[in-house]
């Protein structure tokens, strides 16, 4: 079928097509869809036009399908079913019922509190629903898979966040260091003297360029730590602070965690430290979708009863 012709089919015409082969009959068909006689048969010449086929013939009883406008009624049927859903709003979202598997951006040391509570959240509300999170690195462009839809959203804290995402902060945390309690400085006071001689470890940058707001803060005051061993995984920290002498500044809520069950110590900075902030990102293509509305709702949900 040539362009032209092919563009001039529209639903109506559909409709009429799908009544005429079912009907087999043009005055049933005006009758049915209220247009007049007339009409119908100028639709019918049009489609006959179109289609090049007579559609209908004369039988013995009446007007007949020809093979081609059998194969015709299926498929305007078809075709008119998914105008129908086009042109209908999507269906309630019902999490008991959702197969989906949502992607989730996030930083390894989310993983020690807010992640266990948002998969136990989606396991009691949506047990037929997976969940992949997704590390993020230095490597990784989260803006660009939220974009293609290879994430449905992003937790973390950025320093500069992306103007064309949306964001809703989540929680924000205070500054805290932490050592072995066994350490000399924790009987001693962690002064800015000992902070700035003490070996640092620190976590790998998850992006590229990126300076905690640890290190921007103590810049600003013209000072640097000395940073000797950084660590991809959060989840080693208390295994290394547990036999080094090293200290690692990061959020209260990860050290308090820590603490309950390693020889830690945990110490406040010895500088003002502006609190951590931690945003959830994600992409307009998703904005009004309400599956990850709903994901959304279950992060926000889970944040506020850990950091509340």
């Amino acid at each position: 079928m040539s362009n032209r012709l092919m563009d001039q089919l529209d639903t109506n015409l559909l409709r009429v097509l799908y009544t005429l082969l079912t009907e087999r009959s043009v005055t049933r068909t005006a009758l049915k869809l209220g247009q007049s006689q007339p009409a119908i048969s100028n639709m019918l010449k049009r489609l006959r036009e179109i289609t090049g086929d007579a559609i209908l013939v004369r039988g013995r009883n009446g007007m007949t399908p020809t093979d081609r406008g059998q194969e015709l009624l299926q498929l305007a049927q078809q075709a008119l079913k998914l105008m129908e859903s086009i042109a209908s709003p999507a269906p309630d979202f019902v999490p008991a019922h959702t197969q989906r598997v949502f992607h989730l951006g996030a930083p390894d040391y989310l993983s020690v509190q807010l992640l266990p509570l948002v998969i136990g959240k989606i396991r009691e509300v949506a047990p037929q629903a997976g969940l992949v999170i997704h590390a993020l690195n230095a490597g990784f462009d989260y803006a660009a898979a939220l974009e293609n839809g290879e994430l449905d959203c992003v937790i973390g804290n950025w320093p500069d966040l992306p103007p064309h995402l949306h964001i809703a902060q989540l929680f924000e945390d205070e500054v805290v260091c932490m050592v072995n309690r066994n350490h000399p400085v924790v009987s001693k006071g962690l002064s800015l003297k000992y902070y700035l001689e003490m070996a640092h470890l620190a976590p790998t940058p998850y992006m590229a360029g990126h300076r905690s707001i640890i290190d921007s803060t103590l810049a600003e005051m013209g000072h640097k730590r000395r940073i000797q061993m950084t660590l991809p995984y959060f989840g080693m920290v208390p295994y290394v602070l547990a036999k080094t002498d090293l200290l690692f500044t990061t959020s209260r809520s990860f050290a308090q965690q820590c603490a309950k069950d390693w020889p830690i110590a945990v110490l406040p900075a010895p500088v003002e430290i502006p609190k951590m902030r931690f945003f959830m990102l994600w992409h307009e293509r998703v904005h009004a979708a309400q599956e990850v509305q709903w994901l959304r709702r279950v992060i926000a949900e889970a944040a506020g009863e850990v950091f509340s």
